[in-house]
């Protein structure tokens, strides 16, 4: 079980006992939401996309639950148009499948993993670890040097008005 792989992972950095395990799914961003207790938005996603310039990797987005991946930007930053993965893709790929998919415990040097600029409106967020029923809470610093990404990006799109509103009013 790929949360099994994670706790593993976590165990070796000294960090497994900061895994939240649900009794309910927190398989989409407003489940994940409700089950940890906040706004969707501080729930980081992990989006999985073909890699055009390597077929046998992939390309790991984590982003601010409340925000849409912007093509102009993608394609700006990796050369080609953004791609999903299929959900045995996914599964293949990364050895999550969809609903508790993260960048941690990725042994293939072939999957690049980033950072969207969109989570660092927050002092924590929640990726998930490994099932579709659990959740760690990272500082994005935490996130960054945990899920080993390589660089933070941004091709992301904020709704506009989240974007707009203080932070006290979110």
């Amino acid at each position: 079980m790929a949360i099994e792989k994670v706790r593993e992972y976590f165990k070796g950095l000294g960090l497994e006992d900061r895994i939240q395990e649900f009794d309910v799914s927190s398989a989409t961003v407003d489940l994940a939401a409700e089950a940890v207790g906040v706004e969707g938005a501080r729930i980081c996603k992990t989006l999985s996309f073909k890699d055009l310039d390597d077929e046998e990797g992939c390309i790991l987005i984590q982003t601010a639950g409340d925000t849409k991946i912007n093509n102009q930007k993608f394609k700006k930053f990796f050369g080609f148009k953004a791609k999903m993965l299929s959900p045995d893709e996914v599964l293949a790929k990364t050895g999550h499948a969809i609903g508790g998919v993260c960048a941690f415990a990725i042994e293939d040097p072939k999957v690049r993993i980033y950072c969207d600029e969109s989570m660092k409106r927050f002092d924590t967020v929640f990726p998930a670890c490994g099932s579709d029923n659990s959740a760690i809470e990272f500082t994005c610093d935490e996130l960054f040097k945990y899920s080993k990404a390589l660089e933070w990006i941004d091709v992301s799109k904020i709704p506009e008005d989240e974007a707009s509103k203080p932070e006290e009013e979110k």
